[in-house]
């Protein structure tokens, strides 16, 4: 959901001193039992770095340093929980059809994948044969991947409980994807003993800043998060399956069914934003919804391109694999979103490759040796750049789109 937040700040990527993955595994709580190994970042999060505790304050025991928040920092998110119990309340909101919802709620009471995360044997075995850059690689994948779905599930739970009186329905709704959350998380930390390591998510919760996000930006950016984590989750599945070879932890054999929540909770938050039609049907929301699509397809692809040895190791090529979520993401939003963006035009992919030509200039001048004041400068014209392709891109004559029936959102297992 802090996918946007990329537009501001270009990701730093550059391989790591032991003593940098020392303090990475610090923000998290992790403990390491052998010496960490120096490795590039690979896995398509937005990362966090450690920051050196304020002078006179002692760093936390077991290895834990202050976080430091950057733009591209995985975020906790909070809301105007007020304004979300308005929205939700039948005597405000005559729009909610909460038969609609309740056929929805049924669906997640269900909970197909109830017995789904049962690990084996496999992930330890596989786990052991990683050696060198390629774990520090998958490591990073599960701590990443664990952070983001452990965000989701304080969200989600929050929310669940806030609602609870309001509008019971939609809070058990939300409860029960913090249930899918959570399960998601936990099995992504028990991914990471396989490796001799521990994420301590309780340490997360305190440590970690939360930030402010208006109801219905949380609304287009889960959804678009949802979506696009399945179209993401379902293409590496189907690779992997022609592909067996690639198959290096077993984790990925999951992603069929994992996906399927995902793909659940979109639809879910498809069915927010349709009972809330002042989301929809005004200009403010067009512009709106193609600043969170462009937001989140930029990030995604300015990540991915960064941190290419993941998907090389799967045997992706990354822009490949990247373009084609885009555009699976971008059709399916276009199905509620008002207007989205042409990313099927040529133009759109050439403006992508131009970012990544110039966020790899920004991340050279912020690794350099110059001081302070000389990166600052040299960043200028690059940042101005940045910022010239990211409007111009938003700028390009949209798809107008969305506004269907709700009928037409119905739950449906989709491959």
């Amino acid at each position: 959901m802090a996918a946007e937040m990329a537009l501001l700040k270009p990701i730093s990527f550059r391989p790591e001193s032991n003593s940098a993955a020392t303090s990475t595994r610090a923000i998290f709580g992790l403990k390491a039992t052998t010496k960490p190994p120096t490795y590039a970042r690979c896995f398509p999060r937005m990362s966090a770095g450690a920051a050196t505790p304020p002078k006179g304050k002692p760093a936390s025991k077991k290895g834990k340093t202050a976080i430091k928040e950057t733009l591209l920092t995985p975020r906790f998110y909070t809301t105007d929980f007020d304004e979300m119990e308005a929205l939700f309340n039948t005597e405000i909101n005559k729009n909610l059809n909460m038969k609609e919802f309740e056929a929805l709620l049924q669906e997640f009471k269900t909970d197909y994948n109830q017995t789904h995360f049962v690990r084996n044997k496999e992930f330890k075995e596989a786990a052991d044969q990683m050696q060198g850059p390629l774990r520090g690689i998958f490591v990073e994948f599960l701590e990443r991947s664990c952070t983001a779905e452990f965000s989701g599930f304080l969200l989600y739970k929050e929310l669940g409980r806030r609602l609870k009186k309001t509008n019971p329905v939609i809070a058990e709704i939300f409860a029960l994807m913090s249930r899918d959350e959570a399960r998601h998380a936990g099995f992504l930390n028990k991914g990471l003993a396989d490796f001799n390591l521990a994420l301590d998510l309780g340490f997360l919760t305190k440590a970690r800043k939360y930030t402010f996000f208006k109801p219905k930006f949380i609304f287009y950016a889960t959804y678009l998060s949802e979506k696009i984590g399945y179209w993401r989750y379902i293409t590496i599945y189907r690779h992997l399956k022609q592909n067996p070879e690639y198959q290096l932890y077993p984790i990925f054999k999951y992603f069929e069914n994992w996906c399927q929540d995902e793909n659940r909770h979109g639809d879910f938050f498809s069915a927010l934003l349709k009972a809330q039609p002042q989301f929809l049907n005004d200009w403010q929301s067009k512009l709106w919804s193609r600043f969170f699509c462009l937001s989140v397809y930029v990030t995604m692809y300015l990540n991915d391109c960064q941190r290419t040895a993941f998907y090389e190791g799967i045997g992706l090529n990354t822009k490949e694999f990247d373009m084609h979520v885009i555009i699976e993401t971008n059709r399916t939003t276009a199905r509620i979103f008002p207007a989205v963006l042409d990313v099927e035009n040529p133009k759109f992919k050439r403006k992508l490759e131009r970012m990544v030509e110039i966020n790899t200039q920004l991340s050279a001048v912020s690794s350099s040796d110059d001081p302070a004041f000389v990166k600052n400068l040299k960043k200028i014209p690059l940042v101005a750049a940045l910022v010239s392709e990211l409007i111009a891109a938003y700028l390009m004559p949209p798809i107008e789109s969305g506004s269907v029936d709700f009928a037409e959102f119905e739950p449906q297992i989709v491959y």
